[in-house]
């Protein structure tokens, strides 16, 4: 019965999603001076109650695997009896059907936010946003109900489950989607309101305020989202790396690269009205990277430790699904694009300009990455496997995003519409000198390519580049949003010290030892001490005890696991982490080498924690950014607000 009414939810969410785009488009379409614009009463409950049906919907998904309802196919294929409640519920969205309801949800929930919350934009461009939104939703809603329905029944019920991927199996990647999710299904809400101020014309500074915090919200969930993936992949997968330029890495990337530009571009246009028509498709551009990464991940068509749902019939559906929105926005830009005009003009020498150069670096990088994720498909199509990693993802993106680095340093101290370099002299003169000394220190050290040199010196300079905005300025009456970007910054600083310190400076050592044997990496000299098994909920393992010892100090315990999942049959390696202040311990434990030895692969990854600290800065300052924007929105309405009172009563 749950699994019905679950499915009857969805049904309903999708019929409401139908009304919510027809009234939507009639409403916008007539603005109020036709009979089918009394239609437009009915956008906003339409989309307020799909989305709380919606959420019954996913509820009720959630419920199958907390109870393990093996006549469900989707909970037979993807949960065990066996495993630990966070892991049955993780399982809801840890597989292609669960996942996609999931994502429709949090879009669903979105639209239902904007019809409460949202009342700054004019209606008319409101109710073609929420059309928008709904014809976004009912294609996901099609895709489930037609080719991955989540609540199908099995003809017999299942004697046990198939259980859920064991490197899935980990209390990161339990929060690891959803949090991405919010961070795609977030962009959808900008591409609505792109569009629908595209179809009313109405691009205007009210229009990206209205925008601006959506934007600011996915982008926070985004860095989160990759954040976290990042280091799950780092001490999950037993690679001993923290970025592999895997495809479905670059999936989450490639969005989250747009959003960079897209924030930027936004707060242009909120502040100083200008940047009118490349905010509107940079809104476009940025959902399509998250619908090209959808596509990837499920189309069947990577290779990847991270795809799963490998269809290329959903696959084929998801690229027909990509080519209506995105090529029905970029043919409703090319029609309207004309008739926006690009608002205010500014001086390339000014904020706004460094702006601008960052947005075509961002977009540059964008370009990279897509290149080098795609190409293998298409000489694949043409019957050449190749593969494309590191040695071209590297320099490629390098050579944008080293100048980028330099416009970011230089960009917040500069005033907005017109400045003189000459004024910001000095200050750019100290974060240089800072940078230069950074790189004779790296200089000096053995082993920095010349990449992690110049990372090195520019994520240097960065650092007090980024904090030079609080020079001579009262601290306690800074804007939030100040706070925000000089946070964000130095997060970014942060993680790029990290990128280049692990880089340059790793070491690794690969050793066949006994109980009771010492291997040396880096300043750390390890002992064997046992290696037994020990069992799980649902898994067996072999378990080594190490004793590591950093510099001849105390010795501190390690315990890599190598373990064996019964369901599904499956080997993985836990690896172990001793973190200081300067740098992580990492240990994995291998197969027995001769009966006698075991394999121990150590690594030593000076400062490489820096990478994910940066990460939670830039998500941090996105967070202070957000509630100094809604703070600010707020004290601007109140005090419109007060200004009409009063006109009405001097009008009386």
């Amino acid at each position: 019965m749950i699994a019905e009414l679950g499915l009857a939810a969805l049904w309903l969410a999708a019929a409401l999603a139908a009304l919510q785009l027809v009234s939507g488009f009639l409403a916008a379409r007539h603005g109020g001076e036709a009979a089918e614009a009394e239609l437009a009463v009915l956008v906003r409950p339409a989309a307020i109650v799909q989305g709380v049906v919606c959420v019954f919907a996913f509820a009720m998904l959630v419920c199958l695997f907390a109870r393990t309802d093996l006549s469900v196919k989707l909970v037979a294929m993807n949960s065990h009896s066996m495993k630990p409640m966070i892991f049955k519920l993780a399982g809801a969205w840890g597989n292609h059907e669960g996942s996609m309801l999931l994502w429709v949800t949090v879009m669903s929930a979105a639209g239902a936010l904007i019809a409460i919350v949202e009342r700054r934009l004019p209606e008319r461009t409101m109710q073609a946003t929420l059309a928008a939104q709904g014809f976004v939703a009912l294609g996901f809603y099609a895709f489930l109900l037609f080719s991955s329905n989540p609540f199908e029944r099995l003809p017999m019920p299942a004697i046990e489950g198939n259980g859920l991927n064991p490197l899935l199996q980990d209390i990161g990647l339990a929060f690891h989607p959803p949090t991405l999710y919010l961070g795609y299904v977030g962009l959808s809400v900008a591409f609505s309101f792109a569009v629908g101020a595209l179809l009313t014309r109405q691009v205007t500074p009210e229009f990206a305020r209205a925008m601006r915090p959506w934007v600011l919200g996915a982008w926070i969930f985004l860095t989160i989202g990759i954040t976290a993936g990042s280091y799950w992949a780092y001490y999950e997968l037993g690679w001993g790396g923290w970025w592999f330029w895997d495809p479905v890495e670059n999936a989450s990337l490639m969005p989250w690269l747009a959003a960079t530009a897209l924030l930027h571009s936004a707060s242009v246009l909120a502040s100083r009205d200008a940047l009118r028509a490349w905010s509107i498709m940079l809104g476009v551009v940025a959902f399509s990277m998250s619908m090209v990464g959808t596509f990837l991940v499920r189309s069947g068509i990577l290779t990847s430790v991270h795809a799963f749902a490998v269809d290329p019939e959903r696959g084929s559906f998801i690229l027909a699904l990509l080519a209506i929105y995105i090529g029905g926005a970029l043919a409703v830009f090319g029609l309207r694009a004309s008739t926006i005009a690009e608002g205010e003009r500014f001086a390339l020498v000014s904020r706004e300009g460094a702006l601008v150069i960052n947005n075509v670096l961002l977009s540059a990088i964008l370009g990279v990455v897509l290149l080098g994720t795609l190409y293998p498909l298409l000489t694949e199509a043409l019957g050449v496997r190749v593969s494309v990693g590191p040695p071209y993802f590297d320099p490629a993106s390098a050579i944008f995003a080293l100048p980028m680095l330099v416009v970011m340093a230089a960009g917040p101290l500069l005033r907005w519409r017109r400045d003189r370099l000459q004024r910001v002299r000095r200050p750019l003169i100290v974060a240089g000198a800072v940078a230069l000394a950074a790189l004779l220190v790296a200089l000096a050290l053995d082993g920095p390519g010349i990449l992690p040199l110049l990372g090195l010196s520019l994520g240097a300079g960065l650092a007090v580049a980024s904090v030079l905005p609080l020079r001579g300025r009262n601290l306690r009456r800074l804007p939030l949003a100040t706070w925000g970007m000089v946070v964000a910054h130095l997060g970014i600083a942060v993680s790029l010290i990290g990128m280049a310190s692990d880089t340059a400076f790793s070491e690794e050592r690969l050793s066949a030892l006994r109980v009771g044997e010492t291997a040396q990496v880096g300043p750390w000299r390890v002992t064997l001490q046992s290696v037994s098994p020990v069992a799980g909920p649902n898994w067996n393992a072999l378990e080594g005890v190490m004793l590591a010892s950093y510099a001849g100090g105390e010795p501190a315990r390690l315990a890599p696991q190598a373990r064996s999942f019964w369901a599904p049959p499956q080997e993985t390696t836990e690896s172990a982490l001793q973190t200081r202040w300067n740098g992580q311990l990492y240990a994995v434990l291998g197969k027995a080498a001769d009966g006698q030895r075991w394999q121990v692969r150590l690594w030593w990854k000076p400062f490489v924690t820096l990478i994910w600290l940066g990460g939670l800065m830039i998500a941090l300052g996105g967070v202070l950014a957000l509630l100094g924007n809604v703070a600010r929105d707020l004290k601007r309405r109140t005090v419109q607000r007060k200004a009409a009172a009063r006109r009405a009563e001097l009008a009386r």
